[in-house]
């Protein structure tokens, strides 16, 4: 303590260092090594220096080194400490060549007081125009910026003088309307706001507010290291082997970027995986790189081919061809090699224990730890050979993770055939053992994956350098969730075989299939995603965000046809013409240019039951006696004459008469009709869970299953909707007017089309 407060560390600073083992040994070394050079007493500047050398040094080796130039004065500034951590960072293998690292970090470089005066005597030439019509209200750190740009070592207190004394030179002291606060400028924001703007439609992408995915992807935006400088990543372990094997890397790959989205085969993808498949696929396609779907088959008891189909369907329905197709199978021989390798090497072991035992943070350690390599051998081949039974024997690699798991399984026992290699093999490797050497069979760039494989990154390293391979860069990135929701296959199973919906593409689950059967469009998913963002921290969304980007999409690309869910006969009976009439409406309201198609108009049509009433309430504009209303795009404005009932009072039918619209007073509302319609079924969908999160005990103890929303479908059997969607196919959309957004469902006949509603045109105000 006494140590780190001699170098100018406050207590608390001090104190928390301490807590920091790596980091308070480093320093300790920094101090030692600087007082045996400059005598027991290190002056504030020099502390800093030394502390910020030992807290951001990534490579310890080079402390020595980098602490010689400190104390012997030769790096006196955070500028020039910056730029030799940052030559260090690029040249992690010895030697270090000494004279290019003191040119890189200005070390014996000396800015004299002319040099100052005449670069910034300079820039205030180049801004002398604006410095004298704005005066003080001039924004003085660009002429800062500008003068350390042409002396990059000068100390930047003595350019800041510098640039005051010749401000005050050429414009005298500050006046009293120099002290007077800038009115905030409203033009720059205008200015912003349309930047914005123009980066959406170069993106092209509706409706977004910020960044389009590509942007946020692209380049410096996200930080990533280049192809071929695994080595500048925090964490990154360099070996004596690295450099060459990066130099290999890139001679195969040309210095492309390479992303891979590897799913397991054992369920449906979600709208969490949306997010993954954007992510990789999209970091590649926006730094002109290439993306692989790998599947990770591995577990070949829970893998089904309609998995492998519908992954691959959801991933070019997003809009993204791979640029390869692969399995982890196609590398079961080389993982076996190097499995063998392993074991040789003294890194991994053939184990006995149960399941059970090693379960949990703190297993018993394994006796069998360290048995001899011929032994470990000899039992990995039986265990090739199916000479012990599931759950009698794993191999074992010599690690402890960041979690704290010791020595996690390579390889287990399991006598199932695999869907690709049938009866081949009986032991099959561990995700933890598989991932990280496909990718460096691959030549992945960036290994991209969600938040919760963090812990496993010192194994991906780890085990890349004990076989002396090509090693990838594994980079976290958050997971999205939504709420009102379950994505868990377990439990999308448990619905399924309980009947609380169809199966996994039942439209009110979060499953692609499923979003793509109600109606959502993949750009309205790839725009959610992009406005997510890219973030390291989990995204927990309401689903209506979602949804608002699905009307952004169907706004657009959506025709407009007329439907009633529950009809009511109405019948014209002044109808002004002796045989049926058509009606040319709009697909496109708003732009005409993008055709029209015609609905029939007879005496007799169809309205919803909600848009009459025999009594009007203040504020209804609809039908009723004495309020006509007008028929959208008839032309046609109609009145009741006569209200008819059944027996039990309820209204079955109205006739009415109809004026042209140019005849007629201007009617408070207009409603949407059909006449010779076509009986079809439409699904009304509404959120599955009653609970923002049903699967939290504290907000719904009885479980997910217990919070079922009893009206998350109606079906409506008998709806109209007017013949232009008589030629839709699966999967085609239609905005019906004034009820919502609206999806042709594969369960659709000849004689019997099915929609499915995909979203009303407003958000409902109850779910926001």
């Amino acid at each position: 303590l006494g140590l780190f407060t001699g170098i100018g560390l406050s207590e608390a600073k001090a104190r928390e260092t301490l807590r920091n083992g790596a980091l308070s040994a480093q320093l300790r070394q920094a101090v030692l090594q600087a007082r045996s050079a400059l005598g027991p007493a290190l002056d504030k500047a020099t502390g800093t220096l030394l502390y910020n050398a030992a807290a951001r040094l990534r490579a310890p080796k080079h402390l020595g080194f980098l602490v010689g130039y400190i104390a012997r004065r030769e790096i006196l500034t955070d500028l020039q400490l910056s730029a030799a951590l940052e030559y260090l960072r690029s040249h992690p293998m010895d030697p270090l060549d000494t004279v290019k690292f003191e040119q890189a970090c200005g070390v014996g470089v000396c800015v004299t007081p002319e040099q100052i005066e005449e670069a910034v005597e300079a820039v205030i030439g180049e801004h002398r125009a604006e410095l004298l019509a704005e005066r003080y209200q001039f924004n003085m750190g660009l002429l800062m910026g500008e003068a350390r740009s042409r002396l990059r070592w000068a100390d930047g207190k003595s350019i800041k003088n510098e640039v005051d004394l010749q401000v005050l030179h050429l414009l005298g002291p500050k006046t009293e309307a120099d002290l007077e606060k800038k009115p905030k400028a409203a033009k720059a924001r205008h200015a912003q706001v349309e930047k914005q703007k123009a980066a959406v439609v170069e993106n092209s992408e509706v409706g977004t507010e910020a960044q389009s995915l590509l942007e946020q992807l692209r380049g410096e935006a996200l930080k990533f290291h280049k192809p071929g400088e695994n080595y500048k990543t925090e964490g990154y372990v360099v070996t004596p082997n690295t450099m060459a094997l990066l130099k290999q890397h890139l001679a195969i790959t040309g210095g492309q970027v390479r992303t891979r989205f590897p799913p397991e085969p054992n369920g449906i993808l979600h709208i969490g995986h949306a997010k993954a498949i954007n992510f990789n696929f999209g970091y590649a396609k926006a730094n002109g790189g290439v993306c692989f779907l790998r599947y990770d088959d591995t577990n070949p008891e829970k893998e089904e081919e309609k998995y492998f189909t519908a992954i691959r369907e959801m991933v070019e329905w997003l809009g993204y061809q791979p640029y390869a197709v692969t399995h982890a199978s196609d590398y079961f021989d080389q993982l076996y090699t190097w499995a063998l390798e392993l074991i040789c090497r003294g890194q991994a072991y053939v184990c006995h224990q149960k399941v059970e035992e090693i379960k949990g943070h703190n297993p018993p350690p394994s006796p069998w730890r360290d048995r001899p390599v011929e032994e470990s051998l000899m039992l990995f081949e039986d265990m090739r050979k199916g000479k012990f039974g599931e759950g009698e024997a794993t191999l074992r690699m010599k690690l402890v993770m960041e979690d704290g798991k010791m020595d996690p399984v390579a390889y287990r026992v399991k006598f199932t055939p695999h869907h690709r290699t049938g009866d081949k093999w009986c032991i099959y490797p561990t995700y933890d053992y598989t991932h990280c050497l496909c990718d460096s069979i691959e030549h992945i760039t960036h290994s991209l994956c969600t938040k919760e494989f963090q812990a496993r990154r010192s194994s991906y390293f780890w085990l890349c350098n004990a076989l002396d391979v090509y090693c990838p860069v594994q980079w976290e990135y958050g997971r999205l969730n939504l709420l009102y929701t379950v994505v868990s296959k377990r439990k999308i199973i448990r619905l399924v075989e309980m009947g609380a919906v169809r199966d996994w593409d039942d439209p009110r689950l979060f499953t692609l299939t499923a979003l793509r059967r109600r109606g959502f469009p993949p750009e309205a998913i790839n725009n959610f995603c992009a406005r997510v963002g890219v973030t390291v921290a989990q995204a927990t969304m309401e689903p209506h965000l979602l949804e608002a980007c699905v009307r952004e999409v169907l706004n657009e690309q959506a025709p407009r046809a007329m439907a009633v869910l529950e009809p009511l006969k109405v019948t014209i009976t002044n109808f002004p013409a002796s045989k049926v009439l058509e009606v040319l409406v709009p697909n496109f309201p708003a732009d005409e240019s993008q055709g029209f198609h015609k609905v029939p108009f007879q005496p007799t049509i169809y309205i919803e039951e909600t848009d009459f009433r025999e009594e009007v309430d203040k504020g209804y504009k609809r039908l009723a006696p004495g309020q006509p209303v007008g028929l959208r795009h008839a032309g046609y404005v109609i009145a009741v004459q006569n209200i008819i009932k059944d027996t039990s009072g309820s209204v079955i039918e109205l006739e009415v008469t109809c004026t042209k619209s140019d005849m007629a007073e201007k009617p408070k509302a207009f409603i949407h009709w059909v006449s010779e319609p076509l009986v079809c079924e439409v699904r009304l969908y509404e959120r599955l869970f009653l609970h923002k999160n049903p699967e939290d005990p504290s907000e719904v103890p009885g479980g997910f299953l217990s919070d079922l929303n009893p009206d998350s479908l109606r079906v409506v059997r008998n709806a109209l909707v007017d013949t232009s969607v008589l030629s839709a196919r699966p999967f085609d959309k239609f905005q019906f007017e004034r009820l919502g957004y609206f999806s042709v469902d594969p369960d659709s006949k000849e004689g019997k089309m099915v929609f499915n509603r995909t979203v009303m045109l407003k958000e409902d105000p109850g779910k926001a």
